[in-house]
């Protein structure tokens, strides 16, 4: 049986929770004070953490320290990820993280990876990204729309322009747009619900226990992606 700690009891905690109860292979608990867990509950499970970028800040080396792997989806600290990866290498722990846990968005990064490079390699296009929010969102822009940014400049080489939206109560939408004096290429993803971020998150935490390292969980969805696409099996 896998234990599992939720550090966080927010919508996205309330989520994971929900899908983890009454399963008979989880023990699920959840918590608001992550460093108030006891270390032999902590050395025994995996914290899942839905927090906030400052609580994160002030918790991570807590959860290094004592727990046995930690999935982290809290976003708003890139400005310290190098400081908190090596760590969680020192410690000899297992990290995965992401700006985004659902499969639908890691694959849409892929996606806008290939689109990219194909079409800065084949034509004069610039990009452009639009997201939208609920109007509780903290962090402005989205982790998600941040990491999409990375991904189009790195294979372009040039600025992508990147625009917010907060309003009312929309879970998620992420477009991605390419345009030329000829034609243009829209990339969406839209979100219906928190769920498939929760369950990225819960496969995550299952695939922390198989793994050793740091990884941004793109890379996981990466590895098993090529795997499929080349017909080979785990």
């Amino acid at each position: 049986m896998i234990k599992i700690v939720i550090s966080g009891y927010g919508k996205m905690g309330k989520e994971i929770f929900s899908l983890l109860q009454g399963r008979d292979d989880v023990s699920v608990r959840t918590t608001e004070d992550i460093c108030s867990v006891d270390t032999q509950t902590a050395s025994e499970s995996v914290c899942i953490d839905f927090t906030t970028p400052e609580a994160f800040r002030n918790n991570y080396r807590f959860i290094a320290d004592n727990f046995k792997a930690a999935v982290v989806g809290t976003t708003g600290w890139n400005e310290i990820r190098e400081e908190v990866t090596a760590y969680f290498k020192k410690r000899g722990k297992t990290l995965i993280y992401a700006s985004n846990f659902s499969i639908g968005v890691n694959v849409f990064f892929e996606i806008a990876g290939i689109s990219s490079a194909l079409l800065s390699a084949l034509g004069e296009y610039d990009s452009y990204i639009t997201e939208f929010h609920h109007k509780f969102k903290l962090d402005s822009p989205s982790g998600t729309a941040v990491t999409l940014k990375e991904i189009v400049e790195n294979k372009t080489g040039k600025a992508t322009s990147l625009e917010s939206v907060r309003c009312g109560y929309i879970p998620g939408i992420h477009n991605l747009g390419f345009e030329s004096a000829d034609d243009r290429l829209l990339l969406s993803h839209e979100a219906f619900s928190r769920k498939g971020f929760a369950n990225g998150a819960v496969n995550a935490a299952f695939w922390a226990l198989e793994k050793e390292g740091v990884f941004d969980f793109r890379t996981i969805i990466r590895e098993r992606l090529y795997k499929i696409l080349n017909n080979e099996n785990d």
